[in-house]
């Protein structure tokens, strides 16, 4: 056996391997784990080429598995201007003004993360509210959860909506009283013109809004551009630990400009895309997905996933919900996909051995995904497919059972919870009625009915920090009367952004636990996670990142 290039020692290792759940130490060569035992053990492997790291007491994981990211969404938001936090526009006017002051030649002066709070209440439209902050450059901010743009008079009348425009099922221009737009732009038909104004041309967004390629293809310049933000988001994601990410949005382009990085060595995490199948798309653009997943399909870059939107979200009373919204009571939401085509998309997929993950925030959403599984299930037969409904924030009490007896997985994101403390409370019967607060979020529940639940961050919607989530799961706050407490242990939690999450993306036979054989894909922290008050975990850095035998990040000095 060749000798080891890398040692880790006086560790606290937590392997997520049940045959040997702890350790003191591990060897790594050439990109695999080959040895997990006690320092005695490991050093005694040890020659003059290997090089040894000690862990100082500190816990190792495998490496954490980010499984709902939008990674060009969120290394663009790197360079924008971020407003996420702020509850009055008063709070960010200076920021704006200076920001845009900075850049005087910015297509599109874009705040991203912007909560929803900055214009309830208010007694103008959004575009005139905005056109009071920077009358006369486009100007627009982008919805902390991306289903929600705000634009000035400049943007709007730039991206040809001031008057309105035909939208594709589920996405609106809101207009004014005064017959022209009001600024508020919801879902991807919609806001689409407006960001493809921006110094990136809309390309970082294209996956998610479109799932086509650029039109018309992006320049050689445009293409290191791209590729150079996408270094930069890895970089990001590997300073938290993570060493793969599920994307949840795509398309071939992005794919390509992966591929290439990959070649140059010089990808920092492994990534799977997958083919972002649109509304307005006949079901027949499934063959591009059959051709992504037989083009791409590296272990460091692949696709066989189709990712869909059922709904939007609560928070613009788009999400798709069985009864009226508290505060409209005209309003149930916004179908994305009428039933007929969701289904007919979900047999072909399957049929075609394609995994399938759903966007579905409301109840009604969540019903309507699974029962496009049950009729490619009843279609097709069953096979260990491994489909997924993405956030299921509301789910009915008739609905749960229905999870487990379809085998879908539960894919959901701590932090986005009310009781994680990220995002404003909610504000009794506007969103929800109170008796539904125990089927809002509902990870205990889902855990303990035997449905696989796995975590993630859906980065840039919340930071791409795996250990503020996993503190999020482990403490979160108590609301109160009628909210149920939904914790996770430790372990469990860890699971669900470990092993649990190599399973989802079916690669559990060499990755997610550390163990002879398996990638050398492996986080290191500062401390020691059991002993740390679960209050506290979000505050305990990371101190190295391997992946596939390579550090990709060092904040040890």
């Amino acid at each position: 056996m060749p000798s080891p290039d890398l040692i880790i020692v006086n560790a606290s290792i937590l392997t997520m391997n049940s045959n040997r759940p702890r350790a003191q130490a591990i060897a790594i060569t050439r990109g695999k784990i080959t040895e997990v035992g006690t320092d005695d053990q490991i050093k005694a492997l040890m020659t003059p080429n290997t090089r040894m790291i000690d862990a100082e007491g500190g816990t190792v994981l495998p490496g954490f598995i980010d499984s709902h990211v939008h990674l060009f969404q969120g290394s663009a938001e790197l360079d924008f201007l971020p407003v996420g936090g702020k509850t009055h526009l008063s709070d960010i006017r200076q920021d704006v003004i200076d920001y845009a002051t900075a850049r005087p030649d910015e297509p599109l002066v874009l705040g991203t993360g912007a909560f929803y709070d900055l214009f309830i209440g208010v007694d103008k439209d959004p575009r005139h509210l905005l056109d009071d902050i920077l009358p006369d450059r486009p100007f627009a901010l982008l919805g902390a959860d991306v289903h929600t743009v705000w634009a000035n008079s400049a943007a709007l009348e730039k991206a040809g909506l001031l008057n309105g425009a035909e939208m594709p099922q589920g996405s609106t221009v809101v207009m004014g009283e005064d017959g022209l737009a009001s600024g508020v732009l919801h879902e991807t038909g919609a806001f689409g013109p407006v960001l493809a104004l921006s110094r990136t041309g809309g390309r970082d967004m294209l996956g998610y809004v479109t799932g086509a390629d650029p039109v018309p293809p992006a320049t050689p310049e445009e293409r290191a551009a791209d590729k150079d933000l996408l270094l930069k988001g890895l970089d990001h994601c590997a300073s938290h630990g993570i060493t793969t990410l599920h994307n949840m949005d795509g398309n071939n382009y992005m794919l390509e400009l992966l591929s290439e990085l990959e070649k140059e060595s010089k990808l920092k995490c492994r990534i799977q895309v997958p083919f972002h199948l649109k509304n307005f798309d006949p079901v027949e653009r499934l063959d591009e997905a059959a051709e992504l997943h037989r083009k791409y399909n590296s272990e460091m870059v692949w696709s066989g996933r189709v990712k869909m939107f059922m709904d939007g979200v609560l928070e613009s009373r788009t999400a798709l919900v069985t009864r009226p919204f508290p505060d409209t009571p005209d309003n149930i939401g916004e179908a994305v996909f009428d039933q007929d085509h969701f289904n007919e998309a979900c047999i072909k997929a399957d049929a075609m051995g394609l995994q399938i993950s759903t966007h579905a925030i409301g109840d009604l959403a969540v019903r309507r995904t699974i029962d496009g599984y049950e009729a490619a299930a009843k279609i097709n037969g069953t096979r260990d497919a491994r489909h997924r409904i993405e956030h299921i924030e509301l789910i009915t009490d008739q609905d749960f059972p229905r999870l487990k007896e379809l085998a879908i997985v539960a894919s959901m994101q701590p932090r986005h919870a009310p009781f994680a403390g990220f995002f404003e409370p909610i504000e009794p019967d506007t969103i929800l009625f109170t008796h539904e607060y125990s089927h809002f979020c509902a990870w205990r529940r889902i855990r303990d009915a035997g449905i696989a639940l796995t975590f993630s961050t859906d980065w840039p919607v919340v930071p791409v920090d795996v250990m503020a989530n996993i503190q999020c799961a482990v403490a979160p706050l108590d609301l109160g009367e009628g909210w149920m407490d939904q914790s996770q242990t430790l372990m469990e939690t860890l699971e669900s952004y470990t092993a649990l999450n190599a399973w989802l993306g079916f690669r559990e036979d060499h990755q997610g636990k550390l163990a002879p054989g398996y990638d050398a894909d492996i986080v290191m922290l500062k401390g020691d996670i059991e002993a740390t008050d679960p209050n506290d975990l979000a505050n305990l850095g990371i101190a190295l990142t391997i992946c596939n035998g390579k550090i990709t990040y060092d904040a040890r000095g």
